[in-house]
C-alpha cells in the first residue's frame, strides 16, 4: 500500500492546482483522475466550455507552475465588461484602464487549463498521478484514510480531498449532505463569429429569461453562454444554424452586428448547491464538490481555485508534526472559505432574481440603479477589484 500526505480525488482544474501547490511545498500527493486530457492545438476549433479567469486565479495558476503552458495554448484577455438591461437603458461599463490594469482577466478553455496544471503536476517528484483511475471506496481510520481504486490498488494518506465535481463521490461516501437549488434553467453554449470584433470586451445583456454573455476569444470569435428556461434552450438547440444566428444577434441587440458563423451547440442544466460541511475528520471538499453557483458572473472556477489556494496555505503552514487530516486544522480552511462562498452564491442568486423580475416598478428602479452605479467610479472600481480577486 502506497502512502501519501494527501490524496486528491479529481484532477480537474481545481484538484490539479491544489496538488501542484502542495507538491511545490514538499508534500507527497496522489491525484486520482478518470480522464486523460489532451493539449489544445491552436488550429483546432475552440472548446465549448470556457472560464473567465480572474487575476487572483491567474496568480494561483502561476504559483502552480501552469500559466506559461496555458498561454502557449491560447488565451484571450478581456479589458472591459459591458453589462446592460434588455428592458431599459440601464448600463454598467467596467474598464481595466480605470484601475491602472492591463486587463480584467482572461477567457480560457477549460481543457487548456486542465492540461497545463496536469503537466505541471508531472514535474514534481513528490506527486503521483493515477490516470485513468477511479475511486472505488475509502475507509476513514484513526490515523489515516485508506482508499481502494477501481483496479484494486490501495493507497493511504492523512487527508483525502474531494475535488471530484458536483456529483462528488468523496462527498457521497463521506455522508456529507448538500443543499441544492434547481434554477429550472439551462446554459446554452457555443462559439460564434460575430460581424464586428469583440474589442476584447465581455458583453452581457440581462433579459427576463436570463443573461446572455459574449466572451472574447483570441481570433475575434466569441464563446457564448445563454441562460434560458430549459425548454427554450432545447428549442434553440433544435433550430437550424441560420435561425439560431438571427435569434442570437437579436438577443444581443446587435451590439456586434450579425452572427456570421456558429459552432455546434450544447446545453447544461443550471443548479446551485452548497455542501453542509466542507470538512470532516480526514476529509475536505473543494470546488464544485463543495459548491456550485449560477454562471452569470463566471465565478464558479474562481471560487474553486480560491478553495485550492486556501487549503494549500492551511496545510503548508502546519508544522511538520501536525496531522494534516485533523478536524481542528481543517476547520481553519472551512472558516476561511464558507463565508466567501455563501456570499458569492447569494449575490449571484440575487442578481438572477432581480433581473428576472418583470414588474414595471422593479424595472424602473433597476435601470435607474444601474445608471447611478455606473456614475459612481469608486464603488464600481471596488466591486470589480473584488471580482478580480484583489
Amino acid at each position: 500500500m502506497k502512502q501519501y500526505d494527501v490524496i486528491i480525488n479529481g484532477g480537474g482544474m481545481v484538484g490539479a492546482t491544489l496538488a501542484c501547490l502542495l507538491a511545490k511545498a514538499g508534500k507527497t500527493v496522489a491525484v486520482i483522475e478518470a480522464n486523460i486530457t489532451k493539449k489544445i492545438i491552436k488550429t483546432t476549433p475552440y472548446e465549448l466550455r470556457v472560464s473567465a479567469i480572474s487575476r487572483a486565479s491567474q496568480q494561483a495558476l502561476i504559483d502552480a507552475g501552469a500559466w506559461e503552458a496555458i498561454v502557449k495554448q491560447r488565451v484571450s484577455p478581456y479589458e472591459n465588461m459591458i453589462v446592460w438591461d434588455a428592458t431599459g437603458d440601464g448600463e454598467v461599463n467596467f474598464e481595466a484602464a480605470q484601475l491602472g490594469e492591463s486587463e480584467l482577466g482572461h477567457i480560457i478553455e477549460n481543457r487548456a487549463i486542465q492540461f497545463a496544471v496536469t503537466e505541471a503536476l508531472k514535474q514534481h517528484e513528490t506527486a503521483s498521478l493515477y490516470c485513468p483511475n477511479r475511486l472505488h471506496h475509502f475507509e476513514v481510520q484513526d490515523d489515516q484514510v485508506v482508499l481502494e481504486l477501481d483496479d484494486g490498488q490501495t493507497l493511504s494518506a492523512q487527508l483525502l480531498v474531494g475535488a471530484d465535481g458536483a456529483n462528488s463521490k468523496v462527498r457521497e461516501l463521506a455522508g456529507i449532505d448538500i443543499d441544492r437549488d434547481d434554477y429550472g434553467q439551462s446554459g446554452l453554449v457555443a462559439v460564434v463569429k460575430p460581424e464586428k470584433h469583440h474589442q476584447y470586451t465581455a458583453w452581457q445583456r440581462f433579459q427576463p429569461s436570463g443573461p446572455l454573455a459574449f466572451l472574447p476569444l483570441s481570433d475575434g470569435s466569441c464563446s457564448i453562454v445563454w441562460t434560458l428556461p430549459s425548454d427554450r434552450a432545447d428549442y434553440y438547440l433544435s433550430r437550424n444554424d441560420d435561425d439560431f444566428k438571427i435569434a442570437l444577434a437579436d438577443a444581443l441587440d446587435h451590439k456586434l452586428g450579425n452572427i456570421e458563423e456558429v459552432s455546434q451547440r450544447a446545453a447544461f442544466p443550471l443548479r446551485g448547491s452548497q455542501a453542509k460541511e466542507l470538512v470532516k475528520s480526514r476529509i475536505a471538499l473543494v470546488g464544485d464538490a463543495a459548491h456550485t453557483i449560477h454562471p452569470l458572473a463566471g465565478q464558479g472556477v474562481n471560487l474553486g481555485l480560491k478553495d485550492a489556494v486556501e487549503l494549500a496555505q492551511v496545510l503548508n503552514s502546519a508544522n511538520l508534526n501536525r496531522d494534516m487530516g485533523s478536524y481542528k486544522l481543517l476547520r481553519r480552511y472551512e472558516r476561511a472559505r464558507r463565508g466567501d462562498n455563501m456570499i458569492t452564491m447569494r449575490v449571484m442568486e440575487g442578481f438572477r432574481l432581480l433581473f428576472g423580475h418583470s414588474a414595471s416598478p422593479v424595472k424602473t428602479i433597476r435601470n435607474a440603479g444601474m445608471k447611478l452605479f455606473n456614475q459612481s467610479p469608486m464603488l464600481k472600481n471596488e466591486i470589480i477589484r473584488k471580482a478580480m480577486g484583489f
